[in-house]
């Protein structure tokens, strides 16, 4: 068996306490692209697992920094339907590494070439693809690619592990994000769209017909229960969430 580097243990374990404490799909994001860095690859992609029916990678996507270009002539020509990697995925819950060198061969001859030439092009014929699932048995995976060299057993074995931390707080996160959605009231979301709007608790008061006081409990509560700090992070957050416009 392969020994744990200590202090590769205790950079994990800091790891693992760090994805805990994330409170956004943006703070994953950051997160993931350090990561990516550190272990020399180029880009990431948590995924949600495709439909045998789906036609496109960029809907099924989490979280990725992969190149839009990349990303979109992947999805034009389409070659997810075709994906001897996604097929595995389907059917295995392990961990594995693979070159597109030898990958593209198991393509029929007209996505073989264009799989090749197109991940060459952008410098990632090498990856690994991490399989993971949440609480609710939602399957996914998360992958790492790049032009290094294979990963080692020892990187695959941390990387797996933390590839599940990951996956299951964005799972959490999004259920986070549906309960504030959940609770949110008519009356403090519009407090909200009309604070996006540039207006003060007196202007809001006096569009909607309530006292400065009422305005600013709708806030301070929309701003709790979206678990922000002040209004303006409130705000930020419901329009990520499509809750105001």
């Amino acid at each position: 068996m392969t020994a744990i580097d200590p202090d590769a243990s205790e950079r994990i374990a800091a790891a693992v306490a760090e994805i805990g404490s994330f409170k956004t799909q943006f703070d994953v994001f950051r997160f993931m692209k350090r990561l990516t860095e550190s272990y020399g690859a180029r880009a990431f992609m948590v995924l949600n697992m495709p439909s045998p029916t789906s036609l496109d990678l960029s809907s099924n996507s989490i979280i990725t920094n992969w190149p839009a270009d990349l990303l979109t002539e992947y999805d034009q020509t389409p070659l997810l339907s075709s994906s001897p990697l996604l097929g595995r995925l389907r059917v295995s819950t392990t961990p594995f590494t693979y070159d597109i060198e030898h990958v593209s061969k198991q393509r029929d001859p007209r996505t073989m070439e264009i799989s090749h030439a197109l991940f060459n092009r952008f410098r990632m014929p090498r990856g690994a693809f991490f399989p993971a699932h949440d609480a609710s048995g939602i399957r996914g995976a998360v992958s790492f690619c790049g032009d290094r060299s294979i990963f080692s057993t020892a990187e695959m074995m941390e990387l797996m592990f933390l590839s599940i931390h990951i996956y299951n707080r964005l799972a959490e996160i999004r259920d986070l994000d549906n309960r504030a959605t959940d609770m949110l009231t008519e009356r403090e979301i519009d407090c909200l769209n009309w604070t996006a709007a540039g207006k003060t608790s007196v202007e809001i008061a006096e569009i909607l017909g309530l006292s400065e006081h009422t305005i600013n409990h709708y806030l301070n509560r929309a701003t709790k229960k979206l678990d922000t700090v002040n209004r303006t992070q409130a705000v930020a957050k419901a329009l990520r969430l499509g809750l105001i416009k």
